[in-house]
């Protein structure tokens, strides 16, 4: 290992860089790329430490902040285009329209992420070299995440925080306290601890005190939640397990409707035998019904047959009389009849709309986002909060103006193939389980459909791939959580605090450290 890479913690003077020119580029992507190994389903942490220390070591040594700034934009490129590959997968499907866009998808998006890297490689430099140098890194790492909320309609995909989703009791424990800080919080906890590791043993014993007490808290919450009285419902969540070229052509509509009624009357029918004194509701996936559902009366009639008398949630597009275009959750009663609708919201950029700074048409037959979150209270279902696919990725902003009892995911992963894109998406449910201390059902037409409780534990899953049903006693919802009351706040202000404290100016034998 060169003597650059393993500079002793208290190095106040800059090497060389041990590269230069398109070998230093190449060298970052590759960097990027190994450290975006840390996201689901993967998980190697110490790849994610190992880039990271790269990339602060670039930033380090070079010339001038503009130098640094191009080092974090070659990691950043990196990082997020092996993170976001499966994007791939999704132009695929329509490859005969989009045959361009297939070596660029997952490379131009991570073009527009990559200047998220940039600005703490660039701004670090104005701290003094050591511990405050990377407090001023991961702060404005985090704070970096945190602003891509306002990148087109939002895109904060692959937070780092999301490296402690480990699965199982580990996972379950590490992430507990995002119901406190959130996930941007677990980001500057897991950037932090990727830097420091390398400052030496004292930083190192610390961090392992740390992380234990971490753990321990983890562990204590988990043993001592309360859990309110049972409310929510028994779900029979349908996986058809329908590929995206016959959702998009519709070939067989009718044989991939009459799976999905099958697949309803046989989880209500196993719902009702394993739980004889529970209500039971039934779900559909995004895009499960393969029409207009609220123009389709024969179509109800036929699912409240095949529910028999039972309440459920289907995806469906829907259309009104101006000429707009929504991806829909519809809820029906025991009779068929529409007793709410949810239009999704906020929706994926050059996926279902284009921003409007581009001059030319990409996209045809773009849609129209709905009026915002919502809480369903109704018969069965109880208080729900519905959402479609995208919408869970967002911290913070997955419950309308009133908090529901539970959370509702319809997803079509069938986009993204059997690659890290479904796992990584499960994960932001399971994510958001924790931070808003409510149950989170994701139902998916491919995979992964899963249950977790309002702690963030799988209590149910049907794994990618496969068609059938998954009957699952819905757990109940946890009071409301720190973070469910003051949202991003607490993780923004935590990340001012690690920012102000790489600049303030501590006593000389403190700044050694």
């Amino acid at each position: 290992m060169p003597n650059w890479f393993r500079r002793g913690p208290r190095a106040e003077v800059a090497d060389a860089l041990p590269w230069h020119g398109w070998r230093l580029v190449v060298a970052l992507l590759l960097a990027g790329a190994l450290a975006a190994a840390t996201f689901p389903p993967v998980f190697a942490l110490p790849l994610l430490s190992i880039g990271l220390l790269f990339l602060y070591r670039c930033a380090e040594d070079a010339g001038n902040w503009k130098q640094a700034a191009w080092c974090g934009f070659w990691f950043g490129l990196g990082f997020h285009t092996a993170g976001l590959y499966w994007l791939t997968d999704a132009i695929l499907t329509r490859v005969h329209e989009y045959w361009w866009a297939v070596p660029i998808a997952s490379p131009g998006c991570a073009l527009i992420l990559a200047p998220f890297a940039a600005f703490p490689a660039a701004l670090c430099r104005y701290a003094t070299p050591g511990w405050r140098r990377m407090f001023l890194f991961a702060g404005s790492w985090t704070l970096a995440d945190m602003g891509r909320i306002f990148l087109f309609s939002g895109f904060p995909w692959n937070p780092v925080g999301s490296a402690l989703e480990w699965p199982g009791k580990l996972g379950d424990t590490l992430i507990q306290p995002a119901s406190v800080i959130g996930v941007d919080g677990l980001t500057l906890a897991t950037v932090l601890t990727a830097l420091l590791i390398w400052r030496g043993r004292r930083w190192a014993v610390g961090l392992f005190v740390l992380w234990a007490a971490w753990g321990g808290w983890g562990a204590y919450r988990l043993a001592h939640i309360h859990v309110l009285p049972t409310i929510n419902p028994v779900l029979a969540l349908t996986q058809g397990n329908i590929s995206e070229k016959e959702v998009l052509s519709q070939k067989d509509a009718i044989a991939s409707f009459q799976r999905y009624l099958r697949l309803t009357t046989q989880g209500i029918t196993q719902a009702r035998r394993d739980y004889p004194d529970r209500a039971v509701a039934y779900v559909w996936p995004e895009s499960g019904f393969p029409g207009l559902l609220d123009e389709d009366d024969i179509a109800r009639r036929m699912i409240a047959r095949a529910a028999d008398g039972t309440w459920g949630v289907i995806g469906s597009d829907r259309r009104d009389g101006h000429g707009h275009w929504f991806n829909s959750a519809i809820a029906l009663d025991e009779s068929g009849n529409i007793a709410a609708i949810y239009d999704k919201s906020t929706l994926v950029p050059f996926g279902e709309y284009q921003p409007r700074f581009i001059p030319f048409n990409l996209l045809p037959g773009q849609l129209t986002p709905g009026l915002g979150l919502k809480t369903w209270n109704l018969p069965i279902l109880g208080a729900v909060g519905p959402m479609v696919c995208y919408e869970v990725i967002f911290s913070g902003r997955v419950t309308g103006k009133t908090r529901p009892d539970w959370l509702l995911n319809i997803t079509n992963d069938a986009w993204f193939g059997d690659s890290a894109g479904p796992r990584q998406h499960l994960a932001t449910a399971r994510m958001r389980a924790v931070e808003e201390g409510l149950p989170v059902a994701q139902d998916a037409n491919t995979g992964i459909s899963a249950v977790y409780s309002a702690a963030g534990q799988e209590t149910a899953r049907l794994g990618w791939g496969r068609e059938g049903v998954l009957v699952a006693a819905l757990p109940s919802p946890l009071p409301p959580t720190f973070f469910a009351g003051h949202g991003r706040l607490t993780p923004f202000i935590l990340t001012l605090i690690c920012m102000a404290l790489s600049l303030f100016p501590f006593r000389k034998r403190y700044s050694r450290l």
